[in-house]
């Protein structure tokens, strides 16, 4: 591959080691190398996801990201952290504002909570030392390790961090675009960074079970295969990545409005329909914020763990909406046309796509949309002056509603 011609720049990717759980422990003055600690999102719940481990514990035990509490040692040295949402989400911030010593507003880009890219300048620096520096100081400030990986693109320094860098003594791991070959192309695809679990069975079946397998197959046979997305793999598979370094990467445009929950237990048919409605009441009062309408409505639907599966259906009505019940009513005709009757469901998602400014669509005298519309937009009215709890529909105190119970969280997790 002849790189003349793509970009090369300084960028970092900054990750910070098991985010939430070095959190609590700088916050609670414990030992980050010795203390066995687990944050957890709801500790009253038995099947609750561990959110966070200390590398300690991580060590010692095996526990995972992906762990349930229920599966956690039965050893009297761990500490049950119960999750705090918005510290971790002021923390995150806090650090994020020590970048600016490092990089220009544009040139940063947080990714997650505890993932961050920064473009450095182009000259003049030496970026290994900028990289010891800027974890120094997270680690001074914040009690907090990290790890960083160098490349000329967002993703060769998310990848050779993840691959690298985690395992490397300093925590720092470079690669250019002559270092690909080298220290990418060994690689299994199901660690690197944008192929999923689905994707790497869908290459496993075609050969394909290291990173650079997927550079020496066909571009064409690529994107037959997977389209758009065959391509990108292919010039990842490169290293080469045009995806912006400097920008506003705060203000994006929009492109739909949705909301999807995990339950807390299996639900049945009859407790899915007040879910589903908070959902689309909350996918709508997101769009109506905006001024925005959708054309297109989707519903997603996963069932329990122990049949599987689901469906996921979308369908385009005549005239773009942002009104809860319009929304409502062709979920529930995706819902009655797709469900098996018989499956508990797990999981459930409510989109609006295909949006258009709204207004954007005559009305016509015999229309009561302007009364719904009134209805929906009185009722984001009160939510933003007195809380989102302070109206809600009948539903919604239902045993199937969602509402009252996520209001008192962030990113679905404790506050």
């Amino acid at each position: 591959m002849d790189y003349k011609g793509y970009p090369r720049n300084n960028v970092l990717m900054i990750d910070h080691r098991s985010f939430y759980a070095s959190v609590e422990m700088s916050l609670r003055g414990l030992d980050p190398e010795t203390t066995l600690l687990a944050v957890v999102g709801d500790p009253s719940r038995r099947g609750s996801v561990v959110l966070a481990a200390s590398p300690a514990l991580k060590k010692k035990h095996g526990v995972s990201n992906v762990s349930r509490y229920f599966e956690l040692p039965n050893d009297p040295d761990i500490i049950i952290a119960p999750a705090r949402m918005k510290t971790y989400l002021e923390v995150s911030v806090e650090i994020t504002k020590t970048f600016h010593k490092y990089a220009p507003k544009e040139g940063i880009h947080l990714y997650s909570v505890d993932e961050c890219w920064i473009t450095l300048p182009p000259k003049g620096i030496n970026t290994h030392e900028v990289a010891k520096s800027l974890k120094n100081d997270i680690r001074d400030q914040f009690g907090i390790e990290s790890v960083v990986g160098i490349g000329d693109n967002k993703f060769l320094a998310k990848a050779v961090m993840d691959i690298h860098a985690k395992k490397s003594p300093d925590g720092i791991a470079e690669c250019r675009y002559e270092d690909v070959q080298e220290k990418l192309w060994p690689t299994e695809i199901s660690k690197v960074w944008g192929i999923g679990s689905r994707m790497t069975r869908n290459l496993n079946r075609m050969g394909i079970v290291t990173l650079g397998q997927i550079a020496k197959f066909p571009l064409k046979n690529l994107k037959k295969n997977f389209g758009v997305m065959g391509e990108q793999l292919y010039w990842h598979a490169w290293g080469i990545d045009l995806s912006p370094v400097y920008g506003d990467f705060v203000k994006t445009d929009q492109k739909s409005y949705g909301h999807g929950i995990t339950l807390m237990r299996d639900y049945d048919k009859e407790d899915i329909y007040a879910c589903i409605l908070d959902l689309c009441e909350e996918a709508c009062r997101r769009a109506r914020r905006d001024d925005k309408e959708g054309m297109t409505i989707h519903l997603g639907i996963g069932y329990s763990r122990e049949t599987g599966g689901g469906f996921s259906r979308s369908m385009s009505i005549d005239r773009p909406t942002n009104i809860t019940m319009d929304v409502y009513k062709t979920c529930l005709m995706l819902f009655h046309r797709n469900y098996d009757g018989i499956s508990k469901i797990r999981r459930a998602y409510v989109s609006l796509t295909n949006l258009d400014a709204e207004g954007a669509v005559q009305l016509n005298l015999f229309d009561d949309r302007p009364k719904k519309k009134d209805v929906g937009e009185v009722m984001d009215r009160i939510r933003n002056k007195y809380g989102s709890t302070a109206i809600l529909r009948a539903s919604s105190y239902t045993d199937g509603g969602i509402t009252l119970e996520r209001s008192h969280k962030v990113g679905g997790h404790n506050a």
